[in-house]
């Protein structure tokens, strides 16, 4: 019975541990879609890895790159936070973003954990399946 109830109480811990997590995140990705609504490419780019910024040097760069790369990233109708993954030890936080013409877009955010917090390191577009395959 111990051993239940240890198992217990530690599985409880990953779980508040992992919803904790997943909230953090989801902060950190709402809070640059946020910025990117008003064009506060500064404050966006705070939200980006220093790998990220790094690539793209300036706020300016950056904001150029998500409003020709990313424009539902730049300006969402809707956003959905869906699952929180582990692959191969990098987090990716798959998030469903409508459009302002109402076109659905599937996204993986991988997120890194900083000494600053939680990070956006990198963004992939999920293509849709082929459904004339």
């Amino acid at each position: 019975m111990r051993i239940i109830l240890i198992a217990a109480a530690f599985w409880c811990a990953l779980t508040v541990g992992s919803f904790a997590q997943s909230r953090e995140i989801e902060t950190t990705i709402g809070g640059q879609i946020e910025a990117f609504l008003v064009d506060d490419f500064e404050t966006a780019f705070t939200f980006a890895s220093p790998s990220i910024q790094g690539i793209f040097g300036t706020p300016e760069n950056f904001g150029r790159m998500v409003r020709e790369g990313y424009p539902m990233v730049w300006r969402p109708a809707e956003v959905q936070y869906l699952e929180l993954r582990d692959i191969g030890g990098a987090l990716w936080q798959r998030i469903l973003i409508r459009d302002t013409a109402g076109a659905a877009h599937l996204l993986d955010y991988q997120m890194i954990e900083t000494e600053n917090g939680w990070k956006i390191n990198g963004v992939q577009y999920i293509a849709p399946p082929d459904v004339n395959a």
